[in-house]
């Protein structure tokens, strides 16, 4: 069935849209098996897809594959990073890398830190070093924005706890009420 849609969308690249949309649609969340199969389907439709198709689809897909770059499952996050070993999957991120870096730095950058498995710490670096490479800029951007976001985070979830703390301080000085 994988090798009859790869066919037809060699044959009719304007149905690489619905037919992405729709896997997309279909994602598994809690069966990682299928996942991987998901992803070597992906992989085979974007080996097929014209530049101007795949620029339709990369905002859902590069969510999609952020969010198995950060599967704890390792077998879902090592086939999500094999993307970036595929040299016509690496011209259209690279065409693309203003809108997809933004995307993926996050997840990337986070699981090069907290992800439990090792081959996959490899693959995420290999993954930041290309994107870093394509785009030294927008990858210093993507990075200052991440670290903002965090602080802005941090400092607002400090707020949070303060705020509980002064409330807690209140109960114990009041408790009648």
């Amino acid at each position: 069935l994988a090798y009859c849609v790869v066919q037809f969308l060699e044959k009719d690249p304007t149905l690489t849209e619905p037919v992405i949309l729709s896997l997309l649609k279909f994602w598994p969340k809690v069966h990682s098996p299928k996942e991987v199969m998901f992803l070597n389907e992906f992989e085979e439709i974007l080996d097929v897809i014209e530049p101007a198709e795949f620029q339709k689809v990369m905002v859902p897909l590069f969510r999609q594959l952020a969010r198995c770059v950060s599967s704890p499952h390792f077998q879902v996050a090592e086939r999500a990073l094999y993307y970036w070993n595929n040299e016509y999957i690496m011209s259209l991120i690279s065409d693309n890398a203003a809108v997809i870096l933004p995307i993926m730095f996050p997840a990337l950058y986070r699981n090069s830190k907290n992800h439990w498995n090792k081959t996959i710490h490899g693959l995420i670096y290999n993954a930041l070093k290309l994107f870093m490479e394509i785009n030294q800029r927008l990858f210093d951007e993507c990075s200052q924005n991440f670290n903002r976001e965090r602080d802005e985070e941090s400092a607002k979830q400090n707020g949070k706890l303060t705020k509980w703390a002064l409330i807690e301080s209140k109960a114990r000085e009041n408790p009648q009420v």
